[in-house]
């Protein structure tokens, strides 16, 4: 198994890892916790990751929304590159998070492409689950 879980996360993470040269993935909520990572980081390290991601996220939206000048700005994705490779961080529209990292041979465009065909999917998993009231719209 490429995932360490707390739910059945392993379908969203596993294609990720897929992308030559990705190194590890976690899927966490906004707030910073944990709900998946994958079997090359150890508890803790995805702990710390999906902390600093959450601030991280935090701090691109206050400055998005100081540059435009607005109260407030979604981010689409965050897009960290170092000496050691790139953190592709991309939000969901249903409070998740799924953060990757790539070392220094992986393709962006490859990854990216990758993070948000499996973020789309979360969205499409979120709507077939969304609980329905008796009339059936959602609740």
């Amino acid at each position: 198994m490429t995932n360490r879980d707390t739910g059945d996360t392993a379908w969203v993470l596993e294609p990720i890892l897929q992308v030559p040269h990705v190194v590890a993935a976690v899927l966490l909520t906004r707030d910073g916790l944990v709900t998946g990572y994958t079997d090359s980081l150890s508890q803790p390290s995805a702990e710390r990751v999906a902390a600093i991601t959450s601030t991280v996220q935090g701090a691109c939206r206050t400055a998005a929304a100081a540059f435009a000048d607005a109260d407030r700005a979604e981010v689409r994705q965050v897009v960290i590159e170092s000496d050691h490779g790139y953190v592709l961080i991309v939000p969901t529209d249903h409070g998740t998070c799924v953060a990757a990292y790539g070392d220094a041979e992986v393709r962006l465009d490859l990854l990216a492409h990758r993070v948000h065909s499996q973020v789309a999917r979360l969205a499409e998993k979120a709507m077939v689950a969304a609980p329905r009231g008796v009339d059936g719209a959602p609740v």
